[in-house]
Order: C-alpha cells, then structure tokens, then sequence
C-alpha cells in the first residue's frame, strides 16, 4: 500500500502524535508499504524508509515565543491570514489551517496514493479526500471533549471560560468529520466509548488498535535512585493532575527523604510554578524536558516509582512505557488508564482521580514495599511483552487500511 500519513503536529518526544507518527511509520515501512509522513511544525523524527514531507504553518506556538506575532513577510495566501486571524480571536487554528493546505498537496498527487490515515487532525478540509478517488480512515487517540470538560471546570472567572469555549471552538468541526471517515482507529476500548458518546460516530466503523513500546524501552541496568518519584506530564494542564501529585507529594516531604522529577516543561507564571511556591517544595522538585529516547529511557529506568495521577486519558503511551522499564506504578483510576495496566494490584495501584490523600496513601505504601515493586515492575513487562507492540498496531492498522481501500474499490464498480 501507498499510505498518506497526515498530523498537523508531530513534536518527537513527548506528546503522543509525533512518537505515534515516527513509530507507526517505521513498522508500516517494515512491513512492506510506502509511507509518507505529512506534517506541520513541529516536524517529526522519522526513521529510515519513511518519506516527509513538510507542510509548514506559521508556527504560531513554537517555543520560545508562543502565541507569536509574525512579520509581514511571513504571510504567503489567505490560509496564513486565517491561522493569525483564529489565534487573534483566541482560537487554535492548526487543524483547521492543515487540512486546507494538505489537500492541496494531495489533490496534486492523487495518484501517488492508495489511501489516507489521519492523525487527529479532523479538520473540515479533509471531507475533501474521498472526493479525491482516497478512502480515508481517522486516528482518534481520545475525543478532546474531555480537555475541554476538564480545563472549564478548573477555569475562574467568566472571560476565562469564554476564552477556553473560544479556544476549544474547533471541536464542532472535528466531531464532523469523525462522522464522515469510513473508518476510525482509536487506542484503547474508554476512547472507543468516549468517541461514541462525544462525537456521535457509528460504532461499527470504529476499531481499537492499541498502541506499543518502542524496542527501547527496556528495565534498567543501574541501580533505581532512592526515593525518586517520576511523572511524564504536561504540566500546566489540568488534565494531568500534576497539582494533585504535587499536593500528595508535599504530605510525602514532611515523612520522608523523595524528591519528583517532572519530565514537563511548566510556563514561567504558571499554575505549576505557584503551586510549587505555595507548598514549599521547590527543593525536591525538579523539571526536565527535550530528553532524547535514550535518556528518557535512563530516566524512566531510574526511578523508584512513577506516578500517573492524570484526570483522563485516551491511551497514556508514557504509562506503557514506563511498564516497559519495570518501573512500578501509582494510577489514577480514569479514561483508559486501568486498560492499560490491568487489574489494582497486577503492576499498579489504582486510586481515584483528583483524591490527594489516596495518592499519598499509594506512594507511601509502595515505597515502604520493596518485594511488591518489583513483583509490579515483572509484571509490567510482561503485560507490554504480551499485549502492546508496534509491530502488532502497524499490522492492525494496515488490515484496517486494506479494508476501506477494497470498500473503494467495489463502490466504484
């Protein structure tokens, strides 16, 4: 097959839709088909084999100045106007602004193609595709109807809320287009539902293909640091419920000698940073970010335990990750995440989301037992060996692809 792979982001280290875009690919790849990779910035690490081609945007969020004001010259047709107008107007025009570009490209090279995959971009420009003569299927790692529900609720003030429903504007569009793929791939059976119920799309034109470590990740071979306490987050989102396990953590300090590594990189002013100075535990906490593969992996590996205290997740790629490092785990019982781990007490404690002191409770308990860390640490491997590989996704997603290619087919005879 000639796969058209389209994600109108693709930041490589963290965030799923680049490490979802690069691993996927290079499987596809292995397994015989043509893969080119459209994006926009950030542009995705891609391995040998697989083809990019990049579809730039203004950028408007690249770091270190987000939310940027571009120079005239940067401007090339109205598409650019309209993604500074959006953003303006407190939008996030990326989706939307993608989709207008790519099928441009696409429409000059049909017949280069079998079919398209769309990484979550659900913009409305690809309802065009199958006007093209390409069947399509969409990626939908989780409905971001529950970003949205999350951060109104965490939201004070009127013009914050406003904002945020301005902010979130496009997902009116991306429940549109979900509605009209022929197929969707979510991750995990808390998306497939999640996808149902938010977005309306027909059941039986969903599959759940889940999502793999990449070779790796693999169990340490130093020594774990004591009392090390590790979180993959990001870290302003309330999504994620870093202030809960910043809150638990605190109680954790005046016990005993743990100190928390945030691979998160907070803004300055932000939520993190002022709650962080309201606990006084700005001594034991410490960020890192732009990590490469390998040293997140030492990372992931170093740590006594982690801790996934996210209020939601369609997948949480990190988790299976750090399962892969025999890393022991504290979770959040929400979204998809007891899928991923399976059973309280098989590689990790469930607790409630949001509840401080169960957290608490959870780390202490498994800090103090040595014996069940590493019997939850085995056990983690064991389940990533067992139940989620890439080469496993790549295959799943190339039968799914060959079927919407043969449905073309017959319709058009």
């Amino acid at each position: 097959m000639r796969i058209a792979l389209l994600s109108y982001r693709s930041k490589p280290h963290c965030g799923g839709q680049g490490i979802y875009v690069r691993h996927l690919s290079r499987e596809l790849v292995a397994l015989g088909h043509e893969v080119e990779v459209f994006s926009g910035q950030p542009y995705p690490e891609l391995d040998e084999g697989v083809k990019l081609t990049k579809v730039p945007s203004l950028d408007l969020y690249r770091e270190p100045d987000p939310f940027r004001i571009p120079k005239l010259r940067e401007f090339r047709d109205l598409v650019d106007v309209q993604e500074f107008a959006i953003m303006c107007t407190a939008g996030f025009p990326e989706p939307r602004t993608f989709a207008k570009r790519v099928i441009k490209l696409l429409r000059e090279r049909r017949d280069e193609f079998d079919v398209v995959l769309d990484n979550q971009v659900l913009g409305d420009g690809l309802l065009k595709v199958e006007e093209l003569g390409l069947p399509m299927v969409t990626a939908i790692h989780h409905p971001i109807t529950f970003d949205r529900r999350i951060d109104l609720a965490a939201a004070t003030g009127i013009r914050r809320k406003l904002s945020l429903r301005r902010w979130y504007g496009f997902l009116g569009m991306q429940g549109k287009v979900a509605r009209a793929a022929r197929k969707v791939i979510t991750v995990s059976e808390s998306s497939y539902a999640d996808i149902v119920k938010d977005f309306g799309v027909d059941p039986d034109r969903i599959e759940v293909i889940h999502l793999g470590a990449d070779a790796e990740f693999q169990p340490p071979t130093a020594p774990r640091v004591p009392g090390r306490l590790l979180a993959m987050a990001s870290a302003d989102s309330p999504l994620k419920g870093i202030d809960v396990l910043l809150e638990a953590f605190a109680k954790l300090r005046t016990e005993r000698d743990v100190h928390l590594v945030l691979v998160s990189k907070p803004q300055e002013d932000g939520p993190t940073i002022k709650l962080i100075e309201e606990l006084g535990i700005g001594d034991a906490v410490e960020f890192r970010n732009g990590l490469s593969q390998t040293d997140l992996v030492a990372l992931m590996g170093s740590a006594e335990l982690a801790v996934v205290p996210s209020r939601y997740e369609g997948f949480s790629l990190p988790t299976v990750e750090l399962m892969a490092c025999e890393t022991p785990l504290v979770v959040s019982r929400a979204g998809s995440i007891p899928e991923v781990v399976g059973p309280d007490g098989l590689c990790a404690d469930l607790v409630p989301p949001g509840d401080v002191e169960a957290l608490r409770d959870a780390i202490a308990a498994l800090l103090d037992d040595p014996e069940r860390r590493a019997r939850y640490g085995a056990a983690g491997r064991k389940r990533v060996d067992e139940t989620f590989s890439w080469r496993a996704a790549a295959t799943h997603t190339a039968e799914a692809l060959a079927e919407v290619i043969e449905q073309k087919k017959q319709e058009n005879h």
